[in-house]
């Protein structure tokens, strides 16, 4: 399954202006043999925006979802992008996967709120694995630090998840994990892993690029640099399958060894 990553932090604080950006991408990566696209995270408003992020935040089939599930009916491809979702006095920083006919597939909401900024703004989601059958894979979501806790990425894993996206907006100085620990998160756990990052400084962020589609052989099978960039890269059900017989890992896994992780 040919996968678009759309490495852009659009126009942080306009939504329409971020839809335009989401629609042109889509229309490229279709262009270009692209089922899915992948932007990164609270793409659909901006990230560093403070109180904005609550007063534009929506619903999760609010009329924002509704724009984007008609962007990719037009374009048929599916997108999964981040927002904040309102769900009464409540705002998650979530993304959504919606499907190549519009129809939604997958709703999540980060689990692990990185610092002070996301503390002060976002209650954190508690369903650690959301999933759904796209071209069929088994495609699961997590967004920015929930892929930096193994336990995290090893419950989809167990869950068995073939392609895990995670929209993200990863500063500066952490380029070491999209670097290295995406490739490792991929390896251990033998699954594709897309990691969609914002670009360029937004507020006191600096955000450092690098998406990358890391296969289950550890590889970064694509990588984009420092700037604003659609970066497409195949999924390969035959690789994952032959990846998994070769490294074992969750066979050979000893559970009653492990509970003092809880």
């Amino acid at each position: 399954m040919r996968t678009a990553l759309l490495q852009n932090s659009g126009r942080p604080g306009s939504v329409a202006g971020n839809l335009k950006v989401l629609d042109g991408a889509a229309g490229r990566a279709a262009a270009a043999g692209a089922r899915l696209l992948v932007a990164p995270e609270l793409f659909l408003t901006g990230y560093a925006i403070g109180d904005d992020i609550a007063r534009l935040a929506e619903p999760a089939d609010g009329d924002f979802a509704d724009a984007i599930a008609e962007t990719a009916g037009r374009h048929g491809l599916a997108i999964a992008y981040g927002y904040p979702e309102r769900a009464g006095d409540q705002v998650f920083n979530s993304a959504q996967l919606i499907s190549a006919k519009g129809v939604r597939l997958a709703n999540y909401r980060k689990t692990h709120l990185y610092g002070c900024f996301e503390r002060d703004h976002f209650t954190p989601g508690e369903q650690p694995v959301v999933q759904a059958e796209l071209d069929g894979l088994r495609v699961g979501i997590m967004i920015c630090y929930d892929v930096e806790f193994p336990e995290n990425v090893r419950a989809h894993a167990l869950a068995g998840t073939d392609l895990l996206l995670v929209p993200t907006a990863q500063m500066h100085p952490f380029q070491f994990v999209a670097e290295s620990v995406v490739p490792v998160r991929a390896f251990e756990n033998q699954m594709y892993v897309a990691y969609v990052n914002r670009v360029g400084r937004e507020g006191e962020f600096d955000f450092v690029g690098l998406s990358t589609l890391a296969g289950p052989d550890g590889i970064a099978h694509a990588r984009a640099g420092r700037g604003e960039h659609l970066l497409l890269a195949d999924v390969d059900p035959a690789l994952l399958a032959a990846s998994r017989q070769a490294n074992p890992y969750l066979d050979d896994r000893r559970p009653d060894l492990y509970g003092s992780l809880t």
